[in-house]
């Protein structure tokens, strides 16, 4: 509610008569959800007064005074325009989620609300970390918004479970055969559990004579926006919902209806693993703070049941109090770049709320100094300010400029933009082998890239057919967004 509705009171107290209102969301999906449902509160055309901004993808126009972006897009206009003066107000909506950019976001903003007093911020959070908000900012008001929310019967397992997604489908299974209407919520930690899950549901309920209806959405950030819609749909009379999310649905995404929550007590996250050098995705048990979320989800529109699939000693002594935040746990490259081009000199001065480890900072500096964005003194040099212009990985940066010294760019920037989009291609479950065979046609055995290249290349020839995509494995969704990210 406080996602779509602060940007509207704001706008009829003035606020866009002198300026835009901006409101940053961690997740893409729900910048994009959140702008198309005040877009039809406000019966405007989606892009015209309100619109969104990600990365890659714009929807909004002259006319645009509110504006819902992920934090990374207004982190790249405080790089344009460091008082950002065409806004009058800005939310950082989600903000207990810590992303990266939020964190960075805070500090930037920090010093923007000091210089100009016009600028109206507004954090919001779903979690206790008000005070510490509160007191980074200088001990500003705090408004406690009471949810409506009915009580929630919370129910641990008691044993530790093996499988949990054997485990989340046997108890969906229990639910759905003799509990009370209702809809359910599994959360699971990623796209491939979710498909799993959603799998062995239905399979089971074909098995069974009479087993009432059961409509399975799976949703996840990769899913075609027209499936991720289905989740909001009411379904037909008699037919009970079951939605199998990430951790997407724990704050960003609200569902009516829901009357049960599975908690996997899984998710997944973000960590620089210095072996590989790179970051990687990984499985970790969630914290308390986003159990207690996902609980309280049963809770919205009526009394619920919230079933852990972990025990009550596994919740009190082996989960954290609340999530490390990624800038505590990620490669920093990136936000070094970015606050090196603000002209921020000495990195271990800025206000982070949460600082990074000083290791990750230096480490990222080094990654810098080597692909020739940091000078000796830790200075941006020339090829830094150009990297800075990219919203990409600092080494994709710098591949797409050093190509075009080797007149090879348009090759680069095609692979460049393979890799910008998540997975190409996709093994459905029971093809494997077939879907194997057809990606192996593709393949360039010098390099992985050089592959990615072939697919693009294809696709171009075939005159960029979805059929065509189809036929070879290829998510076609995929490929659309690596054209217009090469665009």
């Amino acid at each position: 509610v406080v996602s779509t509705q602060l940007t509207q009171y704001l706008h009829e107290d003035g606020y866009t008569d002198y300026g835009m209102i901006g409101c940053t969301q961690p997740r893409r999906v729900a910048a994009m959800s959140v702008a198309k449902r005040v877009s039809e509160e406000m019966n405007v055309a989606l892009g015209e007064e309100v619109g969104y901004a990600i990365r890659f993808e714009d929807c909004t126009s002259e006319s645009t005074v509110m504006k819902y972006m992920t934090d990374g897009i207004l982190l790249r206009e405080s790089l344009r325009e460091a008082d950002l003066d065409h806004y009058s107000a800005i939310i950082m909506d989600e903000a207990h989620e810590r992303s990266l950019n939020t964190d960075v976001l805070f500090g930037l903003l920090r010093e923007v609300v000091a210089r100009r007093s016009d600028l109206k911020l507004i954090v919001t959070s779903a979690t206790m970390d008000a005070e510490k908000f509160a007191s980074f900012f200088g001990n500003v008001p705090i408004f406690h918004i009471p949810g409506r929310t009915f009580p929630v019967d919370v129910l641990f397992s008691k044993t530790p479970q093996e499988d949990y997604v054997e485990a989340a489908v046997k108890q969906a299974l229990q639910v759905h055969l003799s509990s009370a209407p209702g809809d359910i919520l599994i959360f699971m930690p990623g796209q491939e559990d979710i498909e799993v899950t959603s799998e062995q549901i239905v399979e089971h309920l074909e098995e069974l004579e009479n087993a009432p209806a059961l409509a399975v959405l799976p949703i996840y950030s990769q899913l075609p926006s027209d499936l991720q819609a289905k989740i909001f749909q009411k379904a037909p009379d008699g037919v009970r919902k079951c939605i199998v999310a990430t951790n997407i649905a724990e704050t960003s995404l609200t569902v009516d209806g829901i009357m049960f929550v599975i908690d996997s007590g899984y998710c997944k996250l973000k960590v620089f693993n210095p072996r590989i050098g790179m970051d990687a995705l990984q499985i970790y048990p969630i914290s308390q703070a986003n159990a207690n979320q996902r609980s309280g989800r049963a809770g919205r529109t009526g009394p619920g049941q919230c079933f852990r699939l972990y025990t009550q000693s596994a919740y009190k002594n082996e989960l954290l109090t609340t999530t490390v935040p990624e800038i505590q746990r990620t490669n920093l490259a990136n936000v070094v770049l970015l606050l090196k081009s603000l002209g921020v000199q000495d990195l271990l001065q800025f206000h982070f709320m949460d600082p990074p480890p000083e290791d990750n900072m230096l480490n990222s500096m080094y990654q810098l100094w080597i692909l020739g964005a940091l000078d000796n003194t830790g200075g941006l040099t020339s090829t830094g300010r150009l990297m800075v212009e990219f919203p990409l990985d600092p080494a994709l940066s710098k591949m797409l400029i050093v190509s075009c010294d080797m007149g090879c760019s348009s090759e680069i920037l095609l692979i460049v933009s393979m890799l910008s989009v998540p997975a190409i291609f996709y093994r459905p479950k029971g093809r494997e082998e077939e879907s194997d065979q057809v990606r192996e046609k593709f393949a360039v055995p010098e390099s992985d890239h050089l592959t990615y290249l072939n697919v693009y290349l294809q696709w171009k020839n075939n005159s960029y057919s979805t059929l065509w995509c189809n036929e070879h494995f290829i998510h076609a969704k995929a490929m659309r967004k690596v054209r217009e990210v090469r665009a």
